[in-house]
Parts: structure tokens; sequence; C-alpha cells
């Protein structure tokens, strides 16, 4: 590790559990984004604010090269009570980062900052801070507010911290790495009326169970075999009392995939299996389906060219399969060619989104050396 990069790791563990304390939900990442911004600025970076909301781009050149390269980081945090009792937990009541974006936000200062005093490449970075990355959309906000027109990049690479990896590990691989996250909501109505005369009103809640059985033969039954999806229901809501049917009960549930057909079959599998429900029982049935992320699909050349320097500052690995949770770095990935990496966070104490996860401050300066050596390559 280069002493310059030692040297800040005391200031970047304030800085980490600084946003740790102090966490902010999407979108409302002002005090996160107000710090990043002046830590740039006083590193000597051009800084733009307020690029798809709180979203903040910092620039740093040297060289003559028209050659630029783009690196992203995670602002917001989790609308989750934290339980780790650490000196530096939250001070929000129900906010709090539980998924590392505190760590990966300082990563990226710390390559800033790094780079700001070596200059070590030739063309342009642009450091990427992101908002709203939990379920918002914030990288397809950045980029619909002309993320890369204004920034223009050849390569796009982000970091996730990866509780399943040895500390300081880096894993990617060639094509899908996360999955595309759909969530639906499906409502069923009858008319309700007393659980004594059950033949006088369509039941809701046995046209409920009913339906749960068969969405879960979809990915069995219409997915082949070689591919991969899930499909699970997290939720039912209906009745208040133990002699009424009710109206209406209301099922909740998410899909994962990874490939667009398979994800098209998915939905109008779900569709048709709630339309023979809704007539088998007598009842009506509305549908909400929402494709909000698409799967997270690295370039392959990006992938491998990340390997490749990866493993110049620490173990760098090839993930042997994607995974089904998801990331709005596809937006990204869509918009500029790019790899999403896995940076091994050891043996955490608890997974990542549990209220008892905090990040591993030890992988700070292997996070900052691996966006330092994607910048100094490409650049």
């Amino acid at each position: 590790m280069p002493d310059s990069i030692a040297d800040l790791l005391p200031a970047l563990v304030d800085f980490r559990r600084d946003l740790h304390a102090h966490p902010e939900l999407g979108f409302k990442e002002h005090r996160t984004a107000a710090r990043i911004a002046t830590a740039l600025r006083d590193a000597g970076l051009e800084v733009h604010e307020g690029i798809g909301g709180t979203g903040i781009v910092g620039v740093l050149k040297a060289g003559s090269s028209d050659r630029a390269i783009a690196l992203r980081a995670d602002m917001d945090a989790l609308p989750i009570q934290e339980q780790t009792g650490l000196a530096h937990a939250s001070c929000h009541a129900g906010v709090f980062h539980g998924c590392g974006h505190d760590g990966h936000s300082t990563m990226l200062l710390g390559a800033a900052l790094h780079l700001a005093r070596t200059r070590r490449f030739d063309g342009t970075i642009h450091f990427i801070f992101q908002p709203a990355e939990e379920g918002l959309g914030g990288a397809w906000a950045m980029v619909q507010d002309g993320l890369f027109r204004r920034f223009p990049s050849q390569r796009v690479f982000a970091l996730h911290n990866w509780p399943d990896l040895p500390a300081g590990t880096v894993a990617t691989r060639p094509g899908p790495i996360m999955a595309a996250a759909d969530k639906f909501e499906i409502t069923l109505k009858g008319k309700g009326g007393h659980a004594a005369m059950p033949h006088v009103t369509p039941d809701a809640v046995l046209a409920a169970g009913d339906l749960v059985g068969q969405l879960n033969t979809i990915i069995s039954r219409r997915i082949p075999p070689t591919s991969s999806a899930v499909l699970s229901v997290t939720r039912i809501q209906g009745g208040h009392a133990h002699n009424v049917l009710p109206a209406a009960v209301t099922l909740g549930g998410t899909v994962r995939s990874f490939d667009p057909a398979v994800q098209d079959t998915i939905e109008a599998a779900l569709r048709q299996v709630v339309a023979g429900v809704a007539l088998a029982s007598g009842t009506q049935a509305d549908i909400t389906y929402d494709r909000y992320y698409p799967a997270t699909i690295n370039d392959a050349d990006a992938a491998e060219e990340a390997l490749r320097i990866a493993a110049s500052v620490c173990t760098a690995v090839r993930a042997p399969e994607p995974a089904f949770t998801s990331e709005d770095f596809a937006f990204m990935l869509q918009a500029c060619k790019g790899a999403y990496l896995w940076l091994g966070q050891g043996g955490a104490s608890a997974p990542l989104h549990h209220p008892s996860y905090d990040f591993n401050d030890a992988i700070i300066p292997t996070g900052v050396s691996l966006f330092c050596a994607l910048a100094e390559s490409r650049s």
C-alpha cells in the first residue's frame, strides 16, 4: 500500500464513521453530499453538485490524453433501526447504513484525495457519488440528468463490499453479476360477508391461498431449468375478525432474473395465473407489476480488465455465478461500458441489510487502492 494512502487512513476511518453516525435516506443525502463536495474541492477537484437530485461528480484531470474513466460510489442509507451498539452508531432513529454505502463513499473519496496528490494518470477521472441506490433509482436519475453526456467516459466501474468473500479479495465476472428486480402487488376482491355464510360471497382469502401455491409453480413449470430466476410472495394482508370474510386480500412479492426474455415469461405467466384464480374463485383481481431495476450486466472486456487490474492490488477471483440481489448501477452500465465488482468484507458479524451490520474499516485501503489502480490503468 502506498505511503500516501496509509497517511490518509486515520482521516478516512473518521470520515466513514461520521457518515455512519449521520445516515440519510435516498435523495435526502444533503449532509453527506456537502461533506464529500467540500473534501473534493479542498483537494483541488472540479465539483458538480445536484446531479440527479443530490448526486455529485468530482472531476480530476492530468496530462493531455482525452481518455476518461468514471468511478462510482453510492451514498444513501436504509430505513432500518440500527442494533450495533457501536460508539459511531446512527444518531437518527430508523435510519442506518446497513449496506456499507458509508464505506463505499469513503473509499472513493480516499481515491480522489490520493490521485489528486499523485497525478499518476493521463486523462480525466470522474468520481461519481450517487444518491438513492436502495430501491429509488438514483443511478437512473443521474443518467437521465445527463451524467454521461456531461461527463463522457470510456469505462465506468463500481464496487460493493461483500461479506461472503474474504477481506480484501475482489471478485467479478463477465456478463450478469446482479439480478433484475421486479415487484408485484395483487389485490383479490370479493364482496365480504359473514364467515358462517361463505356461499354468498367470493372468498378472497381462499383465492389468495390458492394463488400463492400457483405463483410458486411459475419458476419450476414455465422457466427452463437452465435459466435462473426466483419468485417469492413476501406479504399477504386481509381480514380483521374471526367471523368476517374480508372484501379484499392483497399479496405482494418480488421476482429476480437475469434474462429479459425470462423476465417477460414470468410476468406474462403471473398475469395468466392471477386471471385464472380470479375466474375460478369469482373474485376480481388488480395487478401492479413494476420492473424497477434491470439486471446488472458487466461488459466482458471491462470485467476482464478489472480482474487483471485488481490482481495487481489484492487477490482477484472470477465470480462463479451472479447474485440474486439487485443494483441500480445497472442503469449506468446500460449507458456506458464498465463492470461491477465485489470487495470482500470478511467474516462480518451480520449480513448486509441486517440491523447489526457494520462496514469493515480494515478494507478501506484495499478499496482505495483498487479505485486508484483502475484510474491509473485506464486514464
